[in-house]
Parts: structure tokens; C-alpha cells; sequence
């Protein structure tokens, strides 16, 4: 599986390979919050010249990923609980929006899309749920592309593209906490796939509301966001 975030086209430029990399490595907490980033250390770990950093950095600082600490560079956004809140406040309002036309317009191909994501993180899911924790990225990457299916029929490009964002700085603070809710957020993501397939938005977005916000109390709940 690429170790980009999502499921993305094959970059086309060392720039481009470069930041999807530092861009997943920020997400998938590899790069921790507060982690100065140095031009010269980036340049050997990721092959791509200072003056291509230096605008990749950028690039990451308006999406908020990557903070500029004026004349002394830049570092790894930190976190809060604040934020957080804001985060999970969000990613909900614009999931279920999308999830509310995505129920109205997917066809049958739509549901095989949910389908078939939905078997991919139920079977991930399991694995956790017996202790395995090696494939912790992998779960999370299904965890996205499930959630993306549900909505992936809404027919606003600009819409799954800004949940898209949210979902990511969402999951940052899930790998932070490295927060599984065992049968609780299985059960919710089961529910959410029989949800599509009888088309009631409405329940859907009542469970949504309980996974995002259970998922920020567990998260909060490990200690590791102050």
C-alpha cells in the first residue's frame, strides 16, 4: 500500500514525492507536534533541495500541518484540546453534509464501494481487537477510505476534498493518542454501512456524531494531548 495518506495519483515531480511524504509523515505522527524542521536534515531524509523544502514548507503551513517560527524556521504544528474539539466540531458538520447527498444520489456502484471498504477495515479491525497493533497505519487507512466511500457520491469535488483536510488533522491527533475503541467504533462503523445501504441519512449522521465525539473523549482520555 503507498504510504501516502490517501489513495493519491503517482506524484509527478521529486517536489511532489517529497511533500505527500513529509505531508504523511506529519498525519501519521512520525514527525511528532513541536518537531523542528531543519532544511539540511529534511533535504537528506526526503532527497528534495532547500529551495523545494522551503516551498513545500510553506505549502504545509497554510494547511496548517507545519507552523513558521519567523527567522528561526519552522516546526511541527503542536496539538491541543482544544483544537482538537474544533477539529472533530468540523470534520462532523461537513461529513454529514456530504453523507446526506451521498445517500441520495450513490447508485449500486456507490454501494459496492462501501461495501468493500467497510470488509477492508472490519477485517483490519479485528486484527487490533486481538492486540495486533504492527499494522496501526494501515488501519487508519482504511478507517479513511471507508469513510470516504460513505460520502464519495455527494458530487461536490470541493466538499470531499475539504473533509478530506479535516480527516487528516483529525487522524494526526488519533496517532497521536494511538486511540482504538475496540468493538464500540467497529459497531458504529458497521452501523454506519447498513445506514448507506438503506439510505437513512439521518440515523447515519446520529451515529457519526457519536463516533467523532467518542473518538476525541478516548483520545483525550490516553493523556498524551495537553
Amino acid at each position: 500500500m503507498s504510504d501516502d495518506v490517501h489513495v493519491l495519483p503517482q506524484p509527478s515531480t521529486v517536489g511532489e514525492s517529497a511533500y505527500q511524504k513529509i505531508r504523511s509523515d506529519i498525519v501519521f505522527g512520525r514527525l511528532p507536534p513541536g518537531k523542528k524542521l531543519k532544511l539540511e536534515r529534511l533535504k537528506e531524509d526526503y532527497g528534495a533541495s532547500v529551495s523545494t523544502l522551503r516551498e513545500i514548507l510553506n505549502r504545509l503551513h497554510s494547511e496548517r500541518l507545519v507552523v513558521a517560527e519567523g527567522q528561526k524556521g519552522f516546526e511541527v504544528a503542536p496539538v491541543s484540546i482544544a483544537n482538537l474539539r474544533e477539529i472533530a466540531a468540523l470534520r462532523q458538520l461537513l461529513e454529514c453534509r456530504a453523507l446526506e447527498q451521498s445517500f441520495r444520489a450513490g447508485d449500486v456502484e456507490w454501494e459496492g464501494r462501501v461495501v468493500a471498504a467497510h470488509h477492508r477495515l472490519a477485517r483490519m479491525e479485528e486484527r487490533m481487537a486481538q492486540g495486533d497493533r504492527s499494522h496501526t497505519e494501515e488501519w487508519k487507512r482504511y478507517d479513511w477510505q471507508f469513510h470516504q466511500a460513505l460520502i464519495s457520491a455527494c458530487g461536490s469535488r470541493m466538499l470531499i476534498d475539504n473533509h478530506a483536510a479535516v480527516f487528516d488533522k483529525y487522524l494526526r491527533y488519533q496517532m497521536i493518542a494511538l486511540s482504538y475503541r475496540g468493538d464500540i467504533a467497529a459497531n458504529e462503523h458497521a452501523e454506519l454501512m447498513k445506514c448507506a445501504l438503506r439510505r437513512d441519512a439521518a440515523r447515519a449522521c446520529e451515529v457519526l456524531t457519536r463516533h467523532v465525539a467518542g473518538g476525541v473523549e478516548h483520545a483525550l482520555a490516553t493523556g498524551t494531548i495537553s
